[in-house]
């Protein structure tokens, strides 16, 4: 759940002027000034000019046409899957340049494509700031908010408070391995380095919750944060999967928002928005019921289960 927190921050950098949702991302990665679209034609891939650049609320609402490497196996995919995008030993200036390097899955604006745009949105941040991603988010969200024990890796002294999954499936039987959070990254992933506890997590969502604000610190507007929350897709882009592809629910900048009371399997209310980790952490902000859940485990096979258990479990709570 590292995306909103860095979601945040680039919306911060918004607020104090230093750039525009409508900016397109090669004024701050020049790199991505000669990226193609690649098409899928008889096997091969066509590479294609792109009909406008990526931008900044591309990157955000993941309409970017950047991928992920296991979301699918289409031939970009594949050229993830065969590039050093998931070492942690390359530095966000290079996994950014190596993100450019490879074709788009789409024309930017055309589909929503959950994907590394967050990663680059982490590169942005250091780009306009100056300053490494975990030095801006220590700065200006995780110390003023006093998530004091959220970082890109932990010390040796809390290995035996580490949340870890079972070595193999209790489902599938498969293995199960995530990162190592006792090893410092080169890489500090914005879309998913970040090691937090529950409680740190809880005041990152409190804040959300109260409009952007906790214990008097303010971290963002209150208007910044309705448009974050807000449907930034609309009827004409294609949804391709994950959370989003979810009945009555669509995605914002930075979160997925729920656009209907009905069409979903599991209650909830129109302008709640909320995201998950892909171990099976999950959070969501309710305003209309003024409340929010966040749910921490470590268990990728029973993610999507789970969460549709809670939010059931939750709202049947509520009188």
């Amino acid at each position: 759940m590292t995306k909103p927190i860095v979601s945040v921050g680039i919306m911060m950098l918004l607020e104090e002027g230093h750039l525009l949702l409508d900016d397109a991302i090669a004024k701050y990665i020049p790199e991505f000034s000669n990226q193609k679209v690649g098409v899928e034609n008889n096997g091969k891939l066509d590479l294609v000019p792109l009909t406008r650049p990526i931008t900044i609320q591309d990157l955000l609402r993941h309409t970017s046409g950047i991928t992920y490497d296991h979301t699918g196996n289409g031939l970009v995919q594949q050229l993830y899957q065969q590039s050093r995008l998931r070492s942690r030993k390359i530095t966000n200036a290079e996994h950014a340049t190596l993100v450019a390097s490879l074709p788009l899955m789409c024309q930017p604006g055309a589909e929503w494509n959950y994907s590394r745009s967050t990663d680059i949105l982490g590169r942005i941040i250091e780009v306009v700031s100056g300053k490494s991603l975990s030095a801006f988010l220590t700065e200006r969200i995780l110390a003023p908010l006093q998530m004091a024990e959220t970082a890109f890796h932990t010390g040796p002294e809390n290995a035996n408070r580490l949340a870890e999954p079972f070595p193999t499936d209790p489902w599938t039987g498969e293995k199960v391995q995530l990162f190592n959070m006792l090893e410092k990254p080169v890489m500090e992933s914005g879309g998913g380095g970040l090691v937090s506890t529950t409680m740190d997590y809880a005041r990152f969502c409190q804040m959300l919750l109260n409009g952007g604000v906790l214990d008097g610190v303010r971290i963002i507007g209150r208007k910044t944060l309705q448009l974050m929350a807000s449907d930034h897709l609309g009827p004409e882009v294609k949804l391709n999967g994950h959370l989003v592809g979810l009945p009555g629910h669509s995605f914002g900048l930075g979160f997925a928002v729920r656009t209907h009371e009905g069409l979903a399997p599991f209650a909830g209310s129109v302008g709640q928005f909320f995201w998950s980790g892909i171990g099976g952490t999950f959070f969501w902000i309710d305003p209309k019921e003024e409340l929010f859940a966040i749910f921490m485990a470590q268990g990728p096979g029973q993610r999507e289960y789970f969460r549709t258990l809670l939010r059931s479990l939750v709202y049947a709570a509520v009188e």
